[in-house]
């Protein structure tokens, strides 16, 4: 007998009814896959209970191992959820879409559970509000630009200059972010001091984040050249000098700099009481060519701001003759002239071009640039040193290594007694030039670094004691943040926040495995420490990789710290990048941005909170908020 009801079905309900079938499976197998990996996790939690981000997470992994885009269409052409904004909460996106399929394909259903929308968009965002205020603290009522902190890097300057912090937080920062890697507790606590008190005159909140210096890899320090300083005029078209050089005259070197952008020396105390406007120093340069500098300005009680309007090559240690009104002034009981002080030479130039061999040697070794003899033969390769000498042993043939966030790219060529033999495959036809204290990036080399180093562990003291965050560098393993957080408990801080800074290949492999094992059992927030992270993943890779890290943070109702090189090149000089605009805009979905410090901080902060302004109108996390348009 032939089933007559099969053939009077509606094709738009044979299609709800195919696909309702195919998501009920999708998630029973997401639940069976999300509860196998939890039981990895099941010796971390002691209770056995996961949180709810937790097990959120695992459920999102679970639902990603799967390629969903042909549903994805499919629903999306009849008017349903396509799933492409299940993070907050995963079960109950299928929940309520099976709801959907079911009202609309079975007369007869009566739904039995509460409603499936109950720890969707609602709870899963609140519980990441929830945690990001736990970790950055409210939003300035001041403030209209929605639901993202402003952080910003310290430079040594606020640890004296109160007025400037003050002015980062009336323009919008929300947290500071100082790195243990520079300077010193003397001045980290002169800028928590400034913090704290801009806190309380502005009845304003500002978190304090403390970033562990890590095993940072660097280039060493390049032999000096002489000691002379290269004064520099401008000149017009027509070769008229239109703005002198100037430099800084001073008593004591080790005052306050006021005048950071220009060269610096010391003079002798007698010269310096001597000195007054319009006075002039007489010098001969390298060049053998007399030379003088005008006083122009005391800047300080211990400087004097002098100028030179001729090019000119100042000397270590030079003789000055100082004038007045054409007058001669010798130098008080004594018949040696004044002299300059002494300054160190420039580091020599090392250049280096692709195809170019490069020695990478251990970091008490000196670096300097390759050497010709008088016929042009190669005596030796360019060199530079690397700080974690022990590592290079480590190194294998044909290893990537990159340099400077990725200016140059070399790889391993032999590994030797004096080093590792690098060949440049990544320079720009210029030439890459080596500076010291530049970062070293080995992203396919495993060297198995303890997680902190004594350093971290010394500075750890004091982060724990005048801190609000801890910043975890170069965190890669579950292990590793296990370390940190014994280390938190001996100093009784098992509730100082934890920002996993995730900057490199393996940290990004293992964020789940970080984020599953540590939330419910400590306060956990991730950095996209996007400058490493571009150069271990490449800049195309790195475009998609921080997308999914959003994702799976927000599944796990982790916040984010969207961080390097956003507004650079405002903070840096003052220039506005169409594209570091778009990028700022991305920067919107993560609960902080960070910016670097800069001369123009300030510029580069109303220029953020304006962008923030406008993108909260439009976007929440990957939801586009349709706003009316005005056009």
């Amino acid at each position: 007998m032939v089933d007559t009801n099969r053939f009077n079905q509606d094709p738009y309900e044979v299609v709800l009814k195919q696909i309702l079938t195919e998501i009920l499976e999708l998630r029973q197998q997401i639940e069976i896959n999300a509860n196998q990996r939890l039981q990895n996790y099941q010796d971390h939690f002691h209770s056995g209970i996961f949180s709810e981000g937790a097990r959120n997470l695992a459920h999102y992994l679970a639902m990603r191992q799967y390629d969903l885009r042909h549903l994805q269409d499919r629903l999306s052409q009849l008017g349903l959820s396509s799933l492409g904004r299940a993070e907050a909460s995963v079960l109950s996106t299928l929940a309520s879409l099976i709801d959907l399929l079911k009202r609309a394909t079975d007369k007869n259903y009566v739904r039995t559970e509460n409603n499936p929308n109950g720890y969707g968009f609602n709870n899963g965002q609140r519980l990441l509000e929830q945690h990001t205020l736990e970790l950055f603290g409210p939003f300035h009522e001041q403030n209209e630009f929605g639901r993202a902190h402003v952080m910003v890097t310290f430079g040594t300057e606020a640890a004296t200059d109160y007025l400037f912090v003050k002015s980062l937080l009336e323009k919008g920062m929300t947290c500071a972010r100082i790195n243990c890697a520079h300077d010193d507790p003397a001045s980290w606590q002169g800028m928590i001091e400034n913090i704290r008190r801009a806190e309380t005159e502005m009845n304003r909140s500002c978190r304090i984040l403390m970033d562990l210096a890590g095993h940072k890899i660097r280039t060493g320090p390049i032999v000096l050249g002489p000691a002379i300083h290269h004064i520099r005029v401008q000149k017009n078209l027509a070769g008229k000098v239109i703005a002198p050089g100037q430099l800084v005259l001073t008593c004591k070197p080790e005052s306050p700099v006021v005048e950071s952008s220009l060269f610096r020396v010391s003079i002798p105390l007698p010269l310096h009481q001597q000195l007054a406007l319009g006075m002039s120093l007489d010098f001969i340069d390298a060049q053998n060519k007399k030379r003088c500098f005008k006083v122009e300005k005391a800047i300080s009680e211990t400087d004097w701001l002098v100028s030179c309007d001729k090019t000119a090559y100042l000397v270590s240690g030079c003789p000055l003759t100082l004038t007045s009104a054409s007058q001669i002034i010798k130098p008080k009981k004594s018949a040696d002239p004044y002299r300059l002080g002494e300054f160190a030479g420039d580091p020599l130039d090392i250049r280096v071009f692709k195809n170019q061999l490069l020695l990478l040697t251990s970091g008490d070794i000196d670096g300097k640039p390759a050497k010709y003899d008088s016929d042009g033969v190669l005596v030796h390769h360019a060199q530079i040193g690397c700080t974690l000498s022990s590592l290079i042993k480590k190194l294998e043939i044909g290893q990537t290594v990159w340099i400077d966030d990725g200016k140059l790219g070399a790889v391993v060529e032999a590994v030797t007694k004096q080093g590792a033999m690098l060949r440049v495959t990544v320079a720009k036809a210029s030439g890459v030039r080596i500076q010291s204290d530049k970062g070293i990036n080995f992203p396919e080399a495993v060297f198995n670094l303890p997680p902190l180093t004594q350093k971290d562990l010394t500075d750890l003291d004091f982060v724990c004691a005048h801190a609000d965050m801890v910043g975890f560098s170069f965190v890669e393993t579950l292990a590793d943040m296990e370390y940190l957080m014994s280390e938190l408990a001996k100093r009784n801080a098992s509730e100082l926040p934890i920002i996993a800074k995730i900057e490199t290949n393996r940290a990004v492999k293992n964020l789940p495995d970080i984020i599953l094992g540590t939330i419910g059992r400590h306060k956990l927030g991730i950095m996209i420490a996007r400058g490493d992270l571009s150069v271990e993943l490449g800049s195309a890779r790195l475009a998609e990789i921080q997308e999914e890290m959003l994702w799976l943070c927000e599944a796990a109702h982790v916040p984010v710290i969207w961080a390097t090189q956003v507004l650079e090149s405002i903070a840096k000089k003052g220039t506005r990048s169409r594209p570091e605009f778009t990028d700022a805009a991305m920067a919107v979905r993560a609960e902080c941005v960070m910016l670097n410090k800069g001369p123009y901080i300030l510029d580069a902060i109303e220029a953020l909170v304006n962008v923030m302004v406008r993108m909260h109108e439009h976007q929440r996390k990957k939801f586009s908020r349709l706003r009316a348009l005005h056009w």
